[in-house]
């Protein structure tokens, strides 16, 4: 229908479609060559950065405490052994712009992230091709790492197994809600929702949700809000009188003020 629509554009658009799905293909498999080669060392460029290298700030709790912005996903490397962040492409949708000369196709791609144990993160990424989406995708789910607080449903035997309390994210027309469940009970809910809980480390949990939940985007990203509300009620037993620390610039402040002589071209 668009193609005859458009005129001289049909043809065009034509030629774009062929192009964009032969690039997908072919470049992707070379993407996945060059990965393999020895990545550079890693150079930091923000103070947090240099602090993390450094070995100045022993656990990512301590940026979490403070709520410093993330800014390089190295940082997110330093503290997690290979292996222990897991990541998951969760979609991939071509999206189009019209152009003078027919169709520019893009790929955009949702990355999921997790240690499940309490980290989760969620990025997208849109590249020309599906492997620069997916790479990009990766790295924005590092920078977007939150920690996910665990709790009971009854009694404190064992270790924390659901959310805490209930807790609510939205985005888009779509509203999620997360009710604590009893332990035994696994994630009552769809497919993405138990692979987000399941990332979070989250073992039990009853789910409800309403709005347009087929946009998958939208869907995660509200889970995603959900699992950040977590960390954002004070229960009772947080209520005792805050010990107050330093924040690492302000410890580490005569460390930052060294600055490395800068080479002039």
């Amino acid at each position: 229908m668009g193609e005859g629509g458009f005129g001289k554009g049909g043809g065009f658009g034509d030629k774009g479609k062929g192009k964009g799905k032969g690039k997908g293909k072919g470049k992707g498999k070379k993407g996945k060559g060059k990965g393999k080669g020895e990545e550079k060392e890693w150079v930091p460029v923000t103070k947090l950065g240099r602090l993390v290298k450094e070995g100045k700030i022993p656990s990512i709790e301590d940026i979490y405490l403070h709520s410093l912005p993330i800014k390089e996903y190295q940082i997110i490397d330093q503290f997690f052994a290979p292996g222990t962040l897991k990541d998951e492409v969760m979609k991939i949708h071509p999206v189009q712009k019209m152009t003078s000369a027919g169709q520019r196709n893009r790929f955009v791609c949702y990355v999921l992230v997790g240690d499940q144990n309490g980290h989760i993160g969620l990025g997208a990424k849109c590249a020309k091709e599906v492997a620069t989406a997916i790479r990009g995708g990766i790295i924005a789910a590092k920078m977007q790492l939150i920690p996910v607080r665990r709790g009971y449903w009854g009694g404190r035997i064992g270790l924390p197994h659901t959310v805490p309390m209930k807790v609510h994210g939205k985005c888009g027309s779509v509203r999620v809600r997360l009710i604590p469940a009893p332990r035994g009970s696994g994630v009552v809910g769809s497919p993405v929702c138990k692979k987000m809980l399941q990332f979070a480390g989250v073992a039990d949990c009853f789910s409800c949700s309403c709005g347009h939940t087929k946009t998958k985007g939208n869907f995660m990203k509200a889970t995603f809000e959900a699992l950040r509300a977590t960390y954002c009620y004070l229960t009772p037993d947080l209520w005792k009188p805050t010990h107050f620390v330093k924040p690492p610039f302000q410890e580490w402040s005569d460390y930052l003020a060294q600055s490395k002589p800068v080479v002039a071209y």
